[in-house]
């Protein structure tokens, strides 16, 4: 692991040290790990832009999903 060092206001340590007594850990670990969230929700946004950017260049057919209608259960049938 590398050490790093952070600036960050009052506050906001004083609202992570509150979660890390609660949550009886570090606050690296803490740290660490809203960082991977961070990146995962980054990650997320990322595909959904790429997959909205496909559907705006190539739009889906009229029909296009139309064979996969008869095998979709919808709960009502």
């Amino acid at each position: 692991m590398k050490t790093v060092q952070m600036t960050l206001d009052e506050e906001l340590v004083a609202e992570v040290d509150r979660a890390v007594r609660r949550l009886k850990t570090t606050r690296s670990a803490f740290a660490r790990q809203a960082l991977r969230a961070a990146l995962q929700t980054l990650a997320t946004r990322e595909l959904d832009r790429r997959h909205r950017e496909g559907y705006r260049k190539k739009p889906e057919g009229k029909d296009e999903f139309s064979v996969w209608e008869k095998e979709h259960a919808w709960g009502d049938e």
